[in-house]
């Protein structure tokens, strides 16, 4: 996201489309992890394909979720060379144990071996996009990646010094982790510029496309329920046999109107949707596993299907609410905001202190938002008591849409740590709105260019991969 400037465009707002399809998320194998993107999991990456490293998520943007990683004590050898980089059987180890370590139950993973080899190529296609990125002159620059970090320690509940600290009694090292997350952030900037670069959409092609392409004429938005019954990787076939015996026993229930959400609760291996009755949330089609969109395409709303079989196991499926963007509404917002902008000499938990004292001065009635955000605010927004107007879904940065998703109208969040600063928001009304041709047709070519970016990375992979110098060494 470019960073314009107050009077041109609020802070904290993204310049992505009305619906918009996550890419698959990158998994980095980190000392100090940063889960890029939310989308897919980092286990999900690996499959039967050609040696390309996965993709950034379709926000751009790093999450602040923070992970640490105890450090792994091994021999250590170089595996591969790449434009004079080595990549080490450490190296290899940290990203096969941070793939394993987030696989859910019951998934597959390939074989150990083939695992390593996976991850190998992943991490020689990250080193040639790095180095192609200098070459070109590319870079992150020590403020962009202080802030990073500052922003970063502060979304966590942590000062930079409690980050350094958290680390330095893990064993781990402060500098390795900046150069990590540099060379993360790099990667991000250059696949987001060169591979979007190469994706071209004329408008004849979005009209052909949205009159011939029923998926692409209106993205359809599912929300699903499924049910896992986990199949163990070397189950044998009465083993099998009876997995598939107890799905379909409570396919059988679910169809004949039992509680869904409960049997999803008692009886489904997939841990992060079962707590919610195995509700995925309405999302759009092309975000959602393509088993699942191909079971539902002939349910109506509330219906069962039969037992499907995945690589993880059996799913019981059902059509919670189907939803097609050419006839359906979509939510606005119309939110205000005081930003106060972080710096080396402002860090963020200081900045976040101010906005207590702010906030707590609204919430007790000592004065309005308005007039605080006229006082305070460091983006264009506040001369008009930082009214930022009606916005669309994926208007805002991801941590600012989230915090204003969970508010009512009236509400009032908690201090919010972005890119750019520190947030105070307020919801002040919601409202439903058709979409218009404009937004349909946006829609639409966005759907297009997520069909075309998985290819065109690919080959824009390929074609640094072939040129860059790579000695591959044996195992001691």
């Amino acid at each position: 996201m470019t960073d314009h400037t107050p009077s041109s465009r609020s802070a904290a707002r993204a310049t992505r489309p009305v619906r918009t399809k996550a890419l698959s998320a990158l998994v980095h194998g980190i000392c100090l992890s940063l889960l890029v993107g939310t989308v897919a999991p980092a286990w999900a990456q690996f499959k039967a394909s050609p040696a390309v490293s996965p993709r950034i998520p379709g926000n751009r943007s790093l999450s602040t979720e923070l992970k640490i990683e105890g450090m792994q004590a091994t021999t250590d050898y170089i595996l591969a060379v790449v434009n004079q980089e080595p990549i080490t059987h450490t190296d290899v180890d940290k990203r096969v144990a941070r793939i394993t370590d987030t696989a859910p139950a019951g998934s597959r993973l390939p074989p150990p071996e083939e695992l390593r080899q996976q991850v190998l190529d992943a991490l020689i296609d990250e080193k040639v996009q790095i180095s192609h990125a200098k070459t070109i002159g590319m870079d992150i620059s020590d403020q962009e990646l202080d802030a990073s970090i500052e922003n970063i320690a502060a979304q966590n509940q942590m000062t930079l010094e409690d980050l350094r600290n958290r680390m330095q009694s893990d064993g781990l090292d402060f500098q390795r982790y900046r150069n990590s997350l540099r060379e993360q952030m790099l990667l991000q900037r250059l696949r987001d510029r060169e591979v979007n670069s190469r994706i071209q959409i004329t408008e004849d092609e979005l009209t052909t496309f949205m009159k011939e392409d029923p998926a692409a004429q209106a993205e359809v938005a599912l929300n699903v329920a499924h049910i896992l019954i986990a199949v163990p990787e070397k189950a044998t076939q009465v083993q099998v046999a009876a997995l598939l015996s107890k799905a379909q026993a409570i396919q059988e229930r679910a169809a004949q109107g039992a509680n869904f959400a409960q049997l999803a609760k008692d009886n489904s291996a997939d841990t992060k949707t079962k707590d919610q009755g195995g509700a995925l949330g309405l999302r759009p089609a092309s975000r959602l596993p393509e088993l699942f969109v191909a079971t539902t395409t002939k349910l109506k709303v509330g219906q069962v299907a039969p037992v499907v079989r995945s690589n993880a196991g059996f799913h019981i499926i059902k059509l919670i609410e189907r939803e097609n963007s050419a006839q359906a509404t979509y939510t606005q917002q119309r939110a205000r905001h005081i930003l106060l902008r972080t710096s080396p000499q402002q860090p963020a938990r200081e900045q976040i202190d101010r906005m207590n004292d702010i906030r707590k001065q609204i919430v007790g009635g000592q004065t309005s938002f308005a007039q605080m955000a006229r006082q305070y605010s460091e983006d264009g927004s506040g001369a008009r008591g930082g009214d930022l107007g009606w916005a669309a879904p994926g208007q805002f940065v991801p941590e600012f849409e989230k915090a204003l998703t969970a508010l009512q109208p009236g509400q009032i969040s908690e201090p919010v740590v972005s890119r750019y600063g520190v947030h105070l928001i307020q919801l002040i009304e919601r409202r439903e709105v058709q979409l218009t041709e404009q937004q349909q047709r946006e829609a639409a070519r966005s759907v297009l260019r997520e069909r075309r970016f998985e290819p065109t990375y690919e080959e824009w992979a390929r074609e640094l991969r072939a040129a860059a110098w790579i000695e591959m060494r044996d195992a001691p």
